[in-house]
C-alpha cells in the first residue's frame, strides 16, 4: 500500500471537506476503516457499511480500538441498502465504483439514500490514466486483483454523467494509480 497509497492522504482531505459537519454519513465499502475515521472526526453520525463479513468484523474492532463512539457499523450490499431514502447528508463510496459490476445500480441506490441537498462523494481509483497505472493494473489483476472496470479520469466523469452524476467538485490525485475524486451535490 506505501507504494499505492500517495494519492491517499489527499483523498482523505477532500472526504473530509466533504463531510465536515454533515449531521448523518453513509459509508459503503468502508474496508479496514481509513475513510471511517476521518468522517468519524468530521460529521456527527457515521454509519459504515461493508458486504464481507470478515472487513465487517475487522472495521468494528479498528472502530472500538481507537475508541471512536459516534460509527454504527453495519454489513450491507451497496444494490440493496436498508436504509430510507433521502436519509442522508452524505454517501461516501471511496475506491469501489471499479469494483462493482452493475455501476448504474450501485449509483441508484447510493442517490436513493442521499437527502436533497446531501453530498455524494465518490474518490475512485483511475487505473487507466496513465501508462504506469495502466501497467500496475494489469500485474495487480494477474495476482488477483478484482476489477470490472478501469477508468480515466475523463471516462470516470462520463461515467457518472451517463448516471445523472454532475460533480459539483472533481480532482485527480496523482500517485501510481491516481485517485479521481468526485464530489456531487444531490440535485445538481
Amino acid at each position: 500500500m506505501s507504494l499505492l497509497g500517495r494519492p491517499i492522504p489527499r483523498m482523505l482531505e477532500l472526504v473530509g471537506e466533504s463531510v465536515r459537519g454533515c449531521e448523518r454519513v453513509l459509508e459503503v465499502a468502508a474496508g479496514t476503516g481509513v475513510v471511517t475515521q476521518v468522517l468519524a472526526r468530521e460529521a456527527k453520525h457515521v454509519v459504515a457499511t461493508d458486504y464481507a463479513e470478515g472487513m465487517l468484523a475487522f472495521l468494528e474492532r479498528h472502530i472500538r480500538a481507537a475508541r471512536i463512539t459516534n460509527v454504527t457499523c453495519e454489513q450491507a450490499d451497496i444494490y440493496a441498502l436498508r436504509f430510507d431514502a433521502q436519509s442522508f447528508d452524505a454517501v461516501v463510496a471511496a475506491n469501489v465504483l471499479h469494483l462493482v459490476p452493475d455501476l448504474g445500480g450501485a449509483i441508484a441506490a447510493l442517490r436513493r439514500v442521499l437527502r436533497p441537498g446531501g453530498r455524494l462523494v465518490l474518490p475512485t481509483f483511475c487505473h487507466d490514466e496513465t501508462t504506469l497505472s495502466f501497467v500496475v493494473s494489469r500485474a495487480l489483476a494477474l495476482s488477483g486483483f478484482p476489477s470490472h472496470r478501469r477508468f480515466t479520469a475523463r471516462s470516470l466523469q462520463a461515467s457518472l454523467a451517463r448516471h445523472g452524476i454532475v460533480p459539483s467538485r472533481f480532482e485527480t490525485i496523482p500517485g501510481v494509480i491516481p485517485i479521481g475524486f468526485c464530489e456531487s451535490v444531490s440535485g445538481r
